[in-house]
């Protein structure tokens, strides 16, 4: 199997160039990455791609397809044509509910650590043999995606290997896992990705030059974790507002506004007085405080905390 997805290859370059890392007689123009936009469109269509990690990081190039796109032949495509470890990357939540804990749960370092989880098999009296073939790999992934599924329906260890997605996914961790998930999500689909390492035929880890070549001869697209990364920040909100309230104060008739940020699910306050949209050409007065409890509620004398919020509360 040589092309999983031979109709297509029509480069749509991302915002963010990429300096021509192979010789100048091997491309006619400067190489760009492919969009994130055009990325979602072939998992959406079902079809591979190649993601890019940083090159300070693991620098090497996985492909990635949806779980729920995951056949026979893209699982072939992957064994002979990657050559690396077949993997399944899955959220948090849906890992615990299937009772998969981390293969080792001490990481020194969970920005850098690889997240694997027990490996599993479905079982036999679902369809699946031994395990190591592409179609029981495939039918494997498929089981362990469908929401009916129960941790006994999962024998352990088996052939394919769950990776534990950091909550957040890029914008916490940057790497292929995450990248997995986040993918399968903004395309709308089911949050799981198969990813599996690209290796040259020698064995060795393919890099950026060697990425491009293999993208365009497979004709799939090829994106940057860094560009996935912009892409949700500049797509995506994650400050929610929570509630509302009245705060009657020694200094006026406040309105109260508590927000959660869903990245590191901290809280925010904000204070205000009057509608600002009503103030028109008038400056606004704003204060930006850190919060600070000995000083702010404890009247801590380390400190001038307290004083500099109830200044600005009256001034405003």
């Amino acid at each position: 199997m040589t092309n999983i997805n031979p109709e297509h290859h029509s480069s749509s370059p991302s915002s963010s160039g990429y300096e021509n890392p192979l010789p100048a007689d091997s491309m006619e123009a400067p190489f760009e990455f492919d969009s994130i936009d055009d990325a979602l469109a072939e998992l959406k269509a079902g079809r591979v791609i190649v993601v890019v990690d940083d090159e300070n990081r693991e620098n090497e190039g996985d492909l990635i397809c949806a779980a729920q796109f995951s056949t026979p032949d893209v699982i072939n495509f992957m064994a002979v044509e990657a050559r690396g470890l077949i993997c399944l990357a899955m959220t948090g939540d849906r890992l615990d509910e299937l009772d998969l804990p981390l293969m080792v749960s001490n990481k020194t370092d969970e920005s850098e650590q690889t997240p694997f989880t027990v490996s599993i098999d479905a079982s036999t009296r679902l369809g699946v043999t031994t395990g190591i073939s592409a179609e029981d790999r495939a039918r494997t992934i498929q089981i362990a995606i469908n929401p009916s599924t129960q941790p006994d329906d999962l024998r352990r260890p088996g052939h394919i290997f769950p990776l534990r997605a950091r909550d957040g996914g890029v914008l916490k961790r940057a790497g292929h896992t995450e990248a997995g998930v986040d993918l399968a999500r903004l395309a709308g689909l089911y949050p799981a990705g198969v990813i599996c390492e690209i290796q040259n035929p020698d064995g060795s880890m393919a890099r950026l030059p060697q990425l491009i070549e293999y993208a365009q001869h497979h004709q799939l697209k090829l994106i940057s974790i860094a560009d996935l990364i912009r892409y949700r920040l500049r797509h995506e909100r994650f400050i929610r507002r929570e509630t509302i309230a009245n705060l009657p104060s020694m200094f006026g008739e406040f309105r109260v506004y508590a927000y959660h940020n869903s990245l590191d699910h901290s809280e925010h306050i904000a204070l205000v007085k009057g509608d600002p949209a009503t103030f028109g050409d008038r400056p606004v007065l704003v204060r930006v405080h850190s919060e600070c409890l000995t000083g702010d509620a404890l009247g801590s004398l380390r400190c001038d905390c307290r004083g500099q919020l109830q200044a600005a509360l009256k001034m405003i």
